[in-house]
């Protein structure tokens, strides 16, 4: 089975060429973001190259409260949409298995449905394989049991990432990946400096013509805590194969200490972008996509505030009712947070 992907004519790389050869010819957007230097060192644009832009794209909309040709003038650019319409065509050509990206992009419900077969099948887990003893969460499900379940879960991402990459690259016509390549791309992303618009005074995703840093500090605590959460996990697993400290883990170890702040940002951080998103002007942006956008963002809340619920604390026994089951149902977002 070939995992190249062609990059394909579709009306919305028609569209997005068109108006990217006007921005082209204008180039008063220069500073901006990394779409237009990268826009601005082509004259012309093939398929790749539409889709390039496009992913470079974090629709924060102030190329189109700066553009002199957006509706009424006959050019009615508006560059967001365009581009955000190419994102989710490339998403679906590069994501594997096919068919899944377009099912949950579009429907919010496919997103419960995981989450709930996720959860599903760790009750099944845990009633068809509990253990005769162990601590804390290990009271609940076993640790072979885990390992057998959170394993695949953690592979699997890795694997449609590497696939999903693989076609990108051929699609756009990738080069070689340099040392100063990553860094520079280590530092844009912890700053998130392309929702800066360009001279740090932030997107204008929910204040129309006016700017804002949220979108940009609710992009911050999510990764942050996402990235947090990440290392407490890392933590644990060092901790249990390399020292052999087993969990339970007291409120002042690593993995807490990690955790916890982790989960609050990550939570935190999900809050605030499904509020902006409530108050952003859906016309620049991809309509098909709101739905699971929504329904993403609300289960990255819905698992974290679980898992942060579900510590254990002085004189809290994880393994009983209801706290045992608390911890399944936060163990079973996980293998569903996978497939997502």
């Amino acid at each position: 089975m070939s995992l190249d992907t062609p990059a394909p004519s579709t009306p919305a790389i028609t569209e997005a060429r068109r108006q990217a050869e006007i921005c082209n010819a204008c180039r008063y957007c220069e500073g901006f973001c990394a779409v237009f230097p990268a826009m601005f060192d082509k004259r012309l644009f093939a398929n790749g190259d539409i889709t390039q832009l496009a992913n470079l794209c974090h629709n924060c909309r102030g190329c189109y409260y700066s553009c002199q040709y957006t509706s009424p003038h006959e050019f009615e650019l508006n560059l967001p949409k365009a581009l955000a319409e190419v994102q989710v065509e490339s998403w679906d050509r590069f994501a594997w298995p096919r068919g899944i990206s377009a099912a949950v992009q579009s429907n919010g419900l496919a997103i419960a449905a995981v989450l709930v077969l996720g959860i599903a099948a760790l009750f099944f887990a845990q009633s068809t394989l509990s253990p005769d003893g162990g601590e804390g969460f290990y009271a609940v499900l076993a640790h072979s049991v885990m390992t057998a379940i959170f394993m695949p879960a953690f592979l699997f991402p890795l694997a449609v990432l590497a696939i999903g990459l693989r076609r990108y690259w051929h699609e756009t016509d990738g080069r070689p990946v340099k040392l100063r390549h990553l860094r520079e791309a280590a530092m844009n992303a912890a700053k998130m400096r392309n929702l800066s618009g360009g001279q740090e005074q932030g997107c204008n995703y929910e204040k129309g013509d006016r700017y804002s840093q949220a979108r940009r500090y609710a992009h911050q605590a999510t990764m942050w805590g996402f990235l947090l959460c990440f290392a407490a996990t890392v933590s644990g697993t060092v901790m249990h194969y390399g020292f052999a400290l087993h969990a339970p883990y007291s409120l002042i170890s690593l993995p807490k200490i990690l955790g916890v702040p982790g989960g609050v940002l990550l939570t935190l951080g999900t809050i605030k972008l499904a509020w902006l998103k409530t108050r952003a002007d859906s016309n620049l942006g991809a309509r098909t996509t709101s739905g699971g956008e929504m329904a993403f963002v609300f289960f990255a809340r819905f698992d974290r505030c679980i898992g942060t619920g579900a510590l254990r604390v002085h004189g809290y026994d994880i393994g009983a009712e209801p706290h045992g089951a608390a911890s399944r149902r936060r163990a079973g977002t996980v293998p569903a947070d996978a497939l997502l």
